[in-house]
């Protein structure tokens, strides 16, 4: 089976019932210190700097208003440092959430509208019909693990 075809038995499953939360992702980070004071500077609340050992230490923080968080730290992951790229924060005002990451220092895209994965699609501003889903931004951390923020007013309707 190839990776675009669908499992016709998977998809006429029943939908699951065991709660699965997605808690935490981790970035690769090359210096801990260094990511940690910039997430300190956004804003993010620090939920855990564990050093283990010498070898091991693990520090959380979460986003405002995020039920899930970023892990990083020395010995957690293989993953080369940055090479983590757009995961979403999603933002009920795009324009405010902008302004606030650049006044704590991040550097952020300008907003632009259309796709928001890839680097085709991308129209300069805000979706000129306000539509949820439709406007972006972008930022990294000092690796360049790197962060898309979109505004959605309303959800769809299965994501309610």
């Amino acid at each position: 089976m190839s990776d675009t075809q669908v499992n016709s038995d998977a998809a006429e499953a029943a939908p699951a019932t065991v709660p699965l939360r997605f808690e935490v992702a981790v970035l690769p980070v090359a210096d801990v210190d260094r990511a940690k004071a910039f997430y300190e500077r956004l804003g993010w609340r620090l939920d855990a700097d564990f050093p283990i050992d010498e070898r091991f230490r693990i520090v959380q923080f979460t986003p405002p208003g995020s039920p899930a968080s970023i892990q990083f730290g020395t010995g957690v992951t293989t993953m080369e440092p940055g090479s983590v790229k757009d995961m979403y924060l999603v933002v009920d005002d795009l324009q405010a959430a902008r302004d606030e990451l650049i006044s704590r220092g991040a550097d952020v895209s300008e907003i632009w509208h259309g796709r928001g994965l890839g680097t085709e699609g991308h129209e300069p501003g805000p979706d000129p019909a306000g539509q949820s889903y439709g406007s972006f931004a972008s930022f990294s951390d000092p690796d360049g693990n790197r962060y898309l923020l979109q505004e959605i007013g309303e959800r769809l309707p299965s994501r309610e």
